[in-house]
């Protein structure tokens, strides 16, 4: 779900590589036919003691499947709504499915609401420092607004920290999250949101920004192991 909807922003692309960490022994092969048009597969996998290329050909993901979204769902993932509606205005058939998916929903609300243990992250990820912070700025915050309201707001916009930094003072908040990928989804979530009649400025703290260049800059992924087997799926 996390790479449907980051398709849906523009945020991953086709040539996006896209990798998962686990251990040795959850080095799986899983049959095509077992797999599901919204399961995505994965061009590498890195373990405690291998980086395997998988060589996967199946097609990744085009976007957000509507059809396997439902109410309860929209209601508990609240970017959700908005990746709707602009994918809506933009003639796209945003029909929701009326019959509630266990498999989808539970692997929806694990990934927003917690890192995954095996995790699967585009290379906008660094992958040498994958369980890094990625931190969010918040700045122009009226200085009427208290921390317990900006709390309060995070939570319904579904975009609540592991930690927060307020600095009333200087009108502004630092957002940490676990999760990389939920990160780049809170900057969409809370883009032109107005706190007491301001909108708000926010994204990546500039130490984040630094840190994203440094670890990509001209790095290219290599593999020392190639994995000639059937594809590879996560949840």
């Amino acid at each position: 779900m996390e790479y449907a909807m980051m398709v849906a922003m523009g945020a991953v692309t086709e040539q996006t590589i896209v990798v998962t960490v686990v251990h040795d022994c959850q080095v799986l092969d899983i049959p095509e036919d077992l797999l599901d048009e919204h399961d995505l597969t994965v061009d590498y996998i890195l373990t405690p003691t291998r980086v395997i290329k998988t060589n996967c050909t199946r097609p990744k993901p085009q976007g957000i499947i509507w059809s396997k979204i439902n109410q309860e769902m929209m209601s508990k993932i609240p970017i959700l709504r908005r990746l709707q509606e602009m994918e809506r205005k933009a003639g796209k058939d945003v029909t929701l499915g009326s019959k509630e998916n266990p498999t989808l929903r539970s692997r929806t609300c694990k990934s927003m609401s917690q890192a995954h243990t095996n995790r699967t992250l585009p290379i906008t990820d660094n992958l040498e420092n994958h369980k890094d912070i990625t931190t969010v700025y918040i700045g122009n915050i009226p200085p009427a607004i208290r921390v317990s309201e900006l709390k309060n707001i995070l939570r319904e916009q579904g975009a609540s920290p592991v930690h927060l930094t307020w600095q009333g003072a200087q009108h502004r908040a630092f957002l940490e999250y676990s999760d990389p990928c939920q990160a780049q989804l809170v900057l969409l979530s809370l883009e032109g949101l107005s706190l007491g009649g301001q909108v708000i400025r926010v994204e990546l703290a500039k130490t984040q920004r630094r840190r994203v260049h440094q670890a990509y800059g001209d790095k290219q992924l290599t593999s020392e192991t190639p994995l000639q087997r059937g594809p590879q799926a996560t949840n």
